[in-house]
């Protein structure tokens, strides 16, 4: 692959670079077009209030007739759920098309937001016209007097065709692009494939020691006991639901969920469920619990756990991992020293551009310790590389005990701020605060 090994070190040419610059700035010619969306939004709340005034005065003189009540309702319904549509193309399309929102740790961030793509959103508003076409049909049964037969069945077949639509348009988006993956998978799982960097196959895995990351795992038998730590004590799990698809697995696809736990390299297993959520003096739960859900990973999202030593950061990730290796995805665990170590050592022989695009495998990386020890200018490079190659095409799980902000602190040269620049873009960045936890057993068990 000497083509992609050029381009990953040689930089483009000026012309080029500005071309593409130029062209891709095109893009905020589109942003006026959203702020007329909110215009229009506001065209909206004028009309709302309008209706509701002009309710309440009927009501009150008692002109009003139930019909008529019932009618006003269905028309302040119909104008909530256009201006409901108007928010998801406003915010997901200029997230999309236009320029990233900065709402990373927001409480009110919407759910949809953290994972919506051009798919997501043209499902979304599929049913959201959906649900717009059904309150005008119900409008024209409760008024069935006042209206034709031939406006009540043009009515009809219009709302079947948008329903018709979009069931079509969710089955193109979401269950073939999830059955087709879950296919590769087991093909994966039947053949034994393997390409030395991680899961070798259902046949069975070997979880390297964490000095051994830079070798090729030799395999082991899947029935090799798998060393699992004794876990802190816990008092009250977190509620993570459970996706769908580790729920209810039969006895194969379990153990191909431990071969792939195996592979990881998990320092210890944790389990979500375990994590100690009355620790940490802040701690976001809402967005823990989906994350568990993994979605991030389904949509090659990241996530950043940011806090002092010992508030929990690894056992989170390895949560996490865990749960995604459950799923049915592949993980690779390592702290940010053994990924300098690999990386720099793949470069040393000339196959840079081959390990990266044999990571490609793992849905998720996760790159533990960031900020413990400090990388000079080439290191800080090499991890730029790592995450400029996953942007956008796979999820980085990323712990450290400082905010992305100071990452100048950690990387020497000018790469911090462009790799924290494309981690942050689409990232849950999860904030844990509060003292060491092993700190605080060893005092009490000091005190007792």
């Amino acid at each position: 692959m000497p083509g992609r090994s050029q381009s990953l070190t040689s930089p483009a040419s000026p012309t080029t670079a500005t071309l593409g610059y130029a062209l891709f700035a095109t893009r905020w010619l589109q942003a006026p077009l959203y702020f007329g969306l909110v215009a229009a939004q506001g065209v909206y709340v004028y009309k709302f209030f309008k209706e509701l005034w002009s309710l309440i005065l009927r009501c009150v003189t008692g002109q009003a007739t139930e019909t008529y009540v019932m009618l006003a309702v269905l028309k302040l319904v119909d104008v909530v759920m256009i201006a409901n549509l108007l928010i998801m193309v406003i915010v997901g399309g200029y997230e999309t098309f236009v320029s990233r929102i900065g709402l990373q740790g927001h409480r009110d961030q919407p759910e949809w937001l953290s994972h919506v793509n051009s798919n997501v959103l043209k499902v979304k508003l599929a049913t959201a016209i959906v649900g717009i076409s059904s309150v005008h049909l119900l409008q024209m049964f409760v008024d069935v007097h006042h209206t034709s037969r031939h406006a009540l069945l043009w009515g009809t077949v219009i709302h079947m065709a948008f329903i018709a639509s979009a069931a079509i348009l969710a089955y193109m988006s979401g269950p073939m692009a999830m059955r087709a993956d879950r296919g590769h998978k087991e093909r994966e799982e039947q053949h034994g494939r393997g390409d030395g960097h991680g899961e070798p196959g259902a046949r069975g895995e070997h979880r390297p020691a964490r000095h051994e990351l830079s070798a090729p795992p030799a395999p082991v038998a899947v029935s090799d006991p798998v060393p699992v730590p004794a876990s802190v004590p816990v008092s009250a799990p977190v509620p993570v639901p459970v996706p769908a698809q580790v729920q209810r697995t039969p006895a194969a696809y379990e153990a191909g969920a431990e071969t792939r736990i195996r592979a990881a390299g998990f320092p210890s297993r944790k389990l979500l469920e375990e994590f100690d959520e009355d620790h940490p003096r802040g701690f976001d739960r809402e967005t823990v619990a989906r994350l568990g859900k993994l979605d991030f990973v389904t949509a090659r999202r990241n996530v950043v756990f940011v806090g002092a030593p010992g508030t929990g950061k690894t056992h989170l990730a390895t949560g996490l991992g865990v749960r995604a290796c459950e799923a049915g995805h592949r993980v690779l665990f390592a702290t940010a020293a053994e990924w300098a170590a690999r990386l720099s050592g793949a470069r040393a022989e000339g196959r840079l551009a081959e390990e990266l695009a044999a990571l490609d495998a793992h849905a998720v990386l996760i790159v533990d310790e960031v900020g413990y020890v400090p990388f000079d200018a080439d290191t800080a490079h090499l991890f730029f590389q790592l995450v400029a190659h996953r942007y956008e095409r796979a999820s980085l799980i990323v712990t450290s005990d400082r905010p992305l902000g100071r990452w100048d602190e950690i990387f020497g040269g000018g790469a911090a701020a462009a790799m924290a620049d494309r981690l942050a873009h689409h990232a849950e960045i999860v904030r844990l605060d509060g003292e060491s936890y092993r700190t605080r057993r060893a005092t009490s068990s000091w005190a007792e």
